[in-house]
């Protein structure tokens, strides 16, 4: 990403204005393929007045983080914390449970190791997952972004009791884990004292604006998340949508599969193009070659993708999100 596009410091995906002015003439619409977020969003029902108009009663509440435990194999609502996005969660997390040292297993999100880093944790990026284990307090996104990495539940509870036995903590962000149907959840590993782990509502729903997410802990680290998130916290709309998308699982696999078949129509566009693939997810695909040169060309076309500064030679495609925009980019990589 152009240093005109990385206002804060961190690399991020989206930002259309800063692609319109960088790419300044552009044909329209401008797609945006630079993030991991589901092209075709989940059907929202009309909402009563009352979502709009009151503030969120507790029932509601309560009733969207039973929603949320059913749908993310937490045993029970208890475990559940429910926020406006996990981009604040991932900002709080430093602050409610402190750690002197964590190791980060990279490269990943780059919020993470910057939240824990201006909280006044030595935060060390480390490029195995053994690694993991020498320090008190461990954290990794799985599967990962942008290389899409997967670590095993085994794995997973092998480090949690290693950090448990430090009184450390281990966060899991399985922000895109939704739609991975073979990928099995930390979360089923609750209440273990250790494990934190963070789960995306926008990204799989395709609703990233209605800023929902959740932490999902043992029973004392969720109210302790809830109880500094304070009352309120989650919107009336979100509170009604978040419940209701959640129980719909019929949607969800639909989704799984659909977009199964839409990354590997993307992985033979881009294999054509003769870039190679390295990773990804459902949500998104990671591919490795002359990137600089495609991000520019595809910028001129009017398509954005994410460039990654550590990494020159990858470029992360999300999906397009209807026939115009796969036209598009087919012609684009032609």
């Amino acid at each position: 990403m152009s240093a005109s596009m990385a206002q804060d410091g961190l690399e991020h995906g989206g930002r259309l204005g800063a692609a319109r002015r960088l790419f300044a003439g552009a044909p329209e619409p401008f797609f945006d393929l630079s993030t991991g977020i589901n092209p075709r969003p989940w059907p929202v029902p009309a909402l009563g007045p009352d979502a709009w108009g009151r503030l969120p009663e507790p029932e509601a509440e309560r009733a969207l983080r039973v929603a949320a435990a059913a749908a993310y194999e937490a045993a029970t609502p208890e475990m559940v914390a429910a926020a406006p996005g996990t981009q604040l969660l991932i900002q709080l997390l430093p602050r409610i449970f402190p750690q002197g040292r964590l190791a980060v297993l990279g490269p990943t999100y780059a919020e993470h190791a910057a939240c824990w880093g201006a909280a006044g944790t030595a935060v060390v990026e480390v490029d195995t997952f053994k690694a993991l284990f020498d320090a008190p307090a461990a954290l990794l996104c799985n599967p990962n972004n942008p290389d899409g990495r997967r670590v095993g539940l085994g794995e997973l509870r092998a480090l949690a009791d290693a950090m448990a036995a430090r009184d450390g903590v281990l966060v899991v962000d399985e922000a895109f884990a939704d739609l991975e149907p073979e990928l099995a959840s930390a979360s089923s590993l609750l209440p273990h004292p250790a494990i934190i782990v963070l789960r995306s509502f926008g990204k799989t729903y395709g609703l990233a604006g209605l800023r929902l997410g959740f932490a999902l802990a043992a029973p004392e680290r969720a109210a302790a998340i809830r109880g500094w998130l304070g009352p309120w916290a989650v919107s009336g709309p979100a509170l009604a949508i978040g419940a209701a998308a959640l129980t719909d699982a019929p949607w969800r696999a639909g989704e799984s599969t659909r977009l199964a078949a839409e990354a590997a129509r993307l992985d033979a566009l881009l294999q054509a193009a003769g870039l190679r693939i390295i990773g990804g997810t459902r949500l998104f695909r990671l591919a490795e070659g002359d990137a600089s040169v495609w991000h520019q060309r595809l910028g001129r076309a009017g398509i954005l993708t994410r460039p990654f500064a550590r990494q020159p030679r990858w470029l992360r495609f999300g999906l397009p999100p209807d026939e115009a925009a796969w036209a598009r980019l087919a012609s684009a990589l032609g």
